[in-house]
C-alpha cells in the first residue's frame, strides 16, 4: 500500500480534506483525534497554529481557509530553520492581478507575472508569497529562497521555483484535491468556473 493511500485513508477517518498528504491540517488531526479526543475537533486544532507577524496576519486573512494554516506553518518552520520570512501578498482582486500585468507592458518597470486577472491563483486565495528578512530588511533576492522552499514542498505546497518559465521563489500555492493531475490551465478553468457558479474552492 502506498503511503499516499495510508495518508488519504487517515483523512478520510478524520474527514477533512483527501489529498494523500500529510500537512498541517492532517497532523492536527491527528493529535485532537488521538493525545485531546474531548479537547479539540479537527477544525479546532487545524486554526490552532501559531500567527504570524501583523503584516503576515493582515495577508494570511485574505486566504482561503484551508490554506492559513499552512501559511502560518510556513512561518514557524522557516523560523526553526533560522530563516524569517513574512506572508507579503496573498488574494488579489482581478483588477490588482490586471495592473500588475500591464507593469513592463503597458506600464513602467520589469515584467513580474505572465497572468491576467483571473489567470492567477492569487485571485482564488489559493497562492501567497512570501519575503525572506534578515532584521527589518526585506531580501529580494537570496539562496533561502530555495530552502523555504522544500519547506514548503515538505508541508504539500507547490513552489514557483519550480516552475519551468518564469520561475517565482517566493511564490506557494495549495492545490484542491479535485485538480490532482490537472495542468495549470485546467486548474485555473476550474477555478474561474467554481468563483463564477458560488462554489467553494476546496469543495
Amino acid at each position: 500500500m502506498k503511503i499516499e493511500d495510508i495518508i488519504a485513508a487517515v483523512q478520510t477517518k478524520l474527514n477533512i480534506q483527501i489529498d494523500g498528504r500529510a500537512g498541517p491540517e492532517t497532523w492536527e488531526a491527528i493529535y485532537a483525534y488521538i493525545v485531546k479526543p474531548d479537547a479539540v475537533s479537527p477544525a479546532e486544532a487545524a486554526e490552532a497554529v501559531e500567527p504570524g507577524d501583523p503584516r503576515s496576519e493582515k495577508n494570511i486573512a485574505t486566504l482561503q481557509p484551508e490554506v492559513q494554516p499552512i501559511a502560518r506553518a510556513l512561518i514557524e518552520k522557516a523560523s526553526l530553520s533560522g530563516i524569517r520570512i513574512k506572508v507579503i501578498s496573498g488574494l488579489r482582486t482581478f483588477a490588482e492581478q490586471d495592473a500588475l500585468y500591464g507593469q513592463g507592458r503597458t506600464k513602467p518597470g520589469a515584467k513580474v507575472t505572465n497572468a491576467r486577472g483571473g489567470y492567477s491563483n492569487h485571485n482564488f486565495g489559493i497562492a501567497f508569497d512570501v519575503g525572506v528578512f534578515e532584521g527589518n530588511k526585506y531580501l529580494a533576492d537570496s539562496p533561502k529562497y530555495k530552502a523555504v522552499g522544500a519547506l514548503g514542498m515538505d508541508l504539500g505546497l507547490e513552489w514557483g521555483g519550480n516552475w519551468k518559465t518564469m520561475a517565482d521563489q517566493p511564490h506557494f500555492q495549495l492545490r484542491p484535491a479535485w485538480a490532482s493531475g490537472l495542468g495549470e490551465r485546467e486548474l485555473l478553468a476550474g477555478l474561474r468556473m467554481r468563483a463564477a457558479e458560488g462554489m467553494p474552492v476546496f469543495a
